[in-house]
C-alpha cells in the first residue's frame, strides 16, 4: 500500500493511492496515518478494503507528510562510506545517532526556507523508516517486524549551524522546513528489501546524488535493534538512515543551496519530492 496525508497544513487527513494512481480518501475508515494505524492488523485491515468504494481526492490536493503525530525524527550521520570520505571522516565504528525536531517535518513538495543567518544549507536524499509496532532492546532478526513503512526523507541541512557552531549537530539540522518526508508511507511487501533501492536527488536539474541503500554501512535491521538500547521505538516515529554521497559539502568547492533553485529527490518505490527554496526574508 501507498498510504498519504492530504489537506492544509495542520488539517490533513488520511488517504491511499490506489492501483490506477488515484487519491482515495481513508478518513471514513481511520482518522490518520499515525499511531495504531501504523499496526500490522491494522495495516492489514486497510488492505481488504475495496478502494473504488472510497472517495476520490484531486491529485491537485497538497500532499503532507506522510506520518502524523511523530514523536522522535531520529537520524543516522556518517551511514554511507563514501559520504563520510566526501565530508572528510571516518566512518564511525557505531553507529552516529541525532535528531531532527518535529517541528522541521514538512510535505514532500512543501516550499524549503533557508534560515536567517545562512550560508551553507544543503541537501541530503535518505530512506525514512516509520515504526509501526513499539519496542525495546529488539532483536536484529526481529527488528523488519516492528517497520509499518518507508518514506522519502530529504535531511536538510545547514552546515555552518551543524559543525562550525559547536555543540551537537541537531542544531543545524532542525530548522523549519528542513523535514520533508512522503510523499507515501510504503507498506513493507511492496519494498522487499529496504537495502537495494537505488536513489538520487537533483538541484536545478543537475544530479548530485545517485546511489544505492545498498551501500549503508549499518543497515535498518541492526538500527533498529541499536536504537532500541538506548530508547523505546514507538508507532510513528521515523529513522532516517543516512545519505548517499553528492551533498553540496562534498563538492569541489562546496556547492549550498540558494532562494530560487528547486531540488526534486527520488527513492526507487517511494516516489518523488519537489521542492522550492526560498530564503527566510521571502517565504
Amino acid at each position: 500500500m501507498k498510504l498519504l496525508r492530504v489537506g492544509l497544513p495542520g488539517e490533513e487527513t488520511p488517504a491511499i493511492l490506489d492501483a490506477d494512481g488515484v487519491i482515495r480518501d481513508l478518513s471514513g475508515v481511520i482518522d490518520d496515518i499515525a499511531g495504531d494505524h501504523l499496526s500490522a492488523a491494522s495495516r492489514k485491515h486497510l488492505t481488504g478494503l475495496d478502494l473504488s468504494r472510497l472517495p476520490k481526492i484531486s491529485d491537485s490536493t497538497r500532499i503532507g507528510p506522510c506520518v502524523g503525530r511523530v514523536g522522535k525524527f531520529i537520524c543516522i550521520g556518517l551511514n554511507y562510506a563514501d559520504h563520510a570520505a566526501e565530508s572528510g571522516s571516518e566512518v564511525p565504528p557505531e553507529p552516529v545517532v541525532f535528531n531532527k525536531w518535529t517541528s522541521a517535518i514538512c510535505g514532500p513538495n512543501d516550499n524549503v526556507v533557508i534560515p536567517r543567518g545562512s550560508s551553507k544549507t544543503d541537501w541530503e536524499v535518505e530512506l525514512g523508516v516509520v515504526i509501526g509496532k513499539a519496542g525495546r532492546y529488539i532483536d536484529e532478526a526481529d527488528a523488519l517486524e516492528h517497520v509499518a513503512g518507508y518514506c522519502v526523507v530529504n535531511d536538510i541541512s545547514e552546515r555552518e549551524f551543524q559543525l562550525e557552531r559547536s555543540g551537537t549537530w541537531d542544531k543545524g539540522k532542525g530548522c523549519d522546513t528542513f523535514g520533508p518526508i512522503g510523499p507515501w508511507l510504503v507498506t513493507p511487501d511492496e519494498i522487499g528489501d529496504p537495502q537495494n533501492l537505488g536513489m538520487w536527488l537533483d538541484v536545478d536539474g543537475k544530479r548530485y546524488q545517485d546511489g544505492s541503500t545498498r551501500t549503508m554501512v549499518y543497515q535498518v535491521p541492526f538500527l533498529i535493534s541499536y536504537l532500541s538500547r538506548f530508547m523505546s521505538l514507538q508507532p510513528g516515529d521515523i529513522i532516517s538512515t543516512g545519505t548517499p554521497p553528492g551533498v553540496g559539502l562534498g563538492q569541489k568547492p562546496p556547492v549550498y543551496l540558494r532562494a530560487g533553485q528547486t531540488m526534486q529527490l527520488s527513492i526507487e518505490g517511494l516516489g518523488t519530492q519537489t521542492q522550492q527554496v526560498f530564503a527566510e526574508s521571502d517565504a
